[in-house]
């Protein structure tokens, strides 16, 4: 087990590497750049806007490593810092552009984390808070950010729609705001601008001049007290930007508290060593697991209610079901457990207990680690497809909170089942163990290896030993590298790389916003029971 906790630590040092690159773009150098304008870093500005002593969680801070855009290997953190902080004792959304990172441009990446960060504040009823510093659309992928669904303009299409739910969408702009960049000022519900510091427009003076001929100074067209003063376009003139984060809580003091719409207990701790997860985490993604364990290192008094403990031994006990409390608060939990491979049995109990959550409204948990559901003949005659479909269509269908938390693999339609990305979870988490992907390297493989074989047999020119094993090779290397969580993370396909001694405080955080939200009535379509 000792080997299982160091080789894991040596892991998440990695991960703390990766993580630190994201929060340091362009190194103190940087830094000193904004302190000549009297601008501090957007995280600096974050920690002073959510309230003293907590915290603030920070969403997708591997996005964007690796993506080689046109000149730009990699955009740290996407360009783009979020997360969710209380202010005034309110969860709120906090975005902020990092102008260390190509002038805060967006490129993809960077409006996918964004409309991320904001389909989660919307899903779960938050408010925005927009800290604006942001050159626009990165120019020479304007096809790719520009003009369609998903594009730039969603990010202000969301903001109008969110602000007609009523969630406040308030922008803070510490610098300059150009072209479609200027309405995350001009659509807010109220926003703030900094004398001399700040400046929105929907044309630039370079543009402003080939126009029209007209020369005139960013100050002069779009700059702080042109909009506050002049043109009504925003609605708060600050002298620096402390100044301006302290009236960002000024106008967040008289929010509605939240309530929670889940009963809630006194929290207890786990009664397991602390960190002992590690040691019950295999160092092989393929290797057995042991999801007791795991559920008693994240559950208080590490209690787990099982539902239907000894149903179909050997088949059934694949996925384990039953209840917890996450820091005072009741979850149901659908858990992968030995080798993870989904029978027909193990579908069918994961779907009652998903029906049972949703009609007692207790938001559910995936402790995802499942390579698929099981395949041959004995299995399709017993109904894997029927039963699976049916698991499927219950996580889809389910009303309730869910959360996915990737702890090893996450391959083919079991991420369909354990209500991978597709099926909207409030929130989605892996670890360094996870791996996501349609199968896995050693799978891949085999499979395209006799692909490519049959191919090569019909055109007369078989493969020899040699090549069979580095073609092998090659797709083994192509399908892990693609499921690492450090390729999938830069992607956006999970929220955050938790740490495994994170899980805990971040699952309760998850739940506790994901439960701000009344939880309507199920509804449930055709089953093939």
């Amino acid at each position: 087990m000792g080997e299982n906790r160091s080789f894991w630590e040596n892991e998440e040092l990695k991960l703390e590497e990766r993580q630190y690159e994201a929060t340091w773009p362009g190194g103190q150098k940087a830094v000193d750049r904004l302190a000549k304008k009297d601008k501090r870093p957007v995280r600096d500005l974050i920690q002073e806007l959510i309230d003293p002593g907590t915290q603030y969680f920070e969403l997708s801070m591997l996005a964007g490593f690796g993506m080689d855009y046109p000149g730009v290997p990699d955009v740290p953190c996407g360009g783009i810092v979020t997360g969710i902080g209380k202010i005034h004792g309110n969860w709120t959304m906090i975005l902020g552009n990092d102008s260390r990172v190509k002038a805060g441009t967006y490129f993809p990446i960077t409006l996918k984390k964004h409309m991320r960060a904001q389909a989660i504040a919307d899903q779960c009823g938050l408010n925005c808070v927009y800290i604006a510093d942001s050159g626009g659309a990165f120019l020479p992928m304007q096809i790719d950010v520009f003009p369609d669904d998903q594009h730039f303009g969603s990010l202000f299409y969301n903001m109008a729609k969110m602000s007609a739910k009523g969630l406040k969408q308030v922008t803070l702009s510490t610098g300059g705001n150009t072209a479609g960049g200027a309405y995350i000022v001009f659509m807010a519900c109220e926003s703030i601008m900094i004398d001399k510091q700040s400046f929105s427009f929907l044309g630039g003076p370079p543009l402003v001049k080939m126009a029209l001929g007209e020369e005139i100074s960013a100050e002069d067209l779009g700059g702080a007290k042109v909009h506050t003063e002049v043109s009504g376009g925003a609605d708060h003139l600050c002298q620096d930007q402390s100044e301006a984060v302290a009236r960002v809580r000024d106008i967040l003091s008289l929010e509605r508290p939240q309530t929670l719409n889940l009963h809630q207990y006194q929290e207890q701790e786990p009664v397991v060593e602390k960190d002992a997860i590690y040691d019950h985490m295999p160092m092989s993604v393929s290797q057995m697991i042991d999801a007791r364990s795991i559920i008693q290192c994240i559950a208080d008094g590490s209690v787990f209610q099982e539902y239907k403990a000894n149903y179909a031994p050997g088949r059934g006990d694949n996925i384990l079901t039953g209840k917890i409390r996450i820091k005072g608060l009741p979850v149901g939990v659908i858990a992968s457990n030995k080798v993870g491979i989904i029978f027909y049995e193990a579908a069918r109990k994961a779907t009652e207990f998903i029906v049972r959550c949703s009609q007692e409204k207790i938001p559910l948990l995936f402790l995802q680690n499942a390579p698929g559901f099981m395949v041959g003949s004995d299995s399709e005659h017993m109904g894997i497809g029927k039963y699976g479909s049916d698991m499927v269509r219950a996580v889809s269908c389910a009303q309730v909170p869910k959360i996915q938390m990737v702890i090893g693999a996450d391959n083919g339609a079991a991420n369909y089942g354990m209500c991978g990305r597709a099926y909207k979870p409030h929130f989605l988490f892996s670890t360094m163990r996870a791996r996501t992907s349609v199968m896995s390297g050693k799978s891949a493989g085999g499979v395209l290896l006799s692909i490519e074989e049959g191919k090569r047999k019909r055109t007369g020119t078989p493969m020899a030993e040699e090549e069979k094993e580095a073609f092998r090779q090659k797709m083994i290397d192509k399908y892990d590298g693609e499921a690492h969580p450090f390729y999938c993370g830069a992607r956006l396909l999970t929220d955050r790389v938790l740490k495994f001694s994170e899980i805990r405080d971040w699952l309760a955080m998850g739940f506790e916003v994901s439960m701000l939200k009344p939880v309507g009535d199920p509804s449930f379509g055709n089953f093939r029971f």
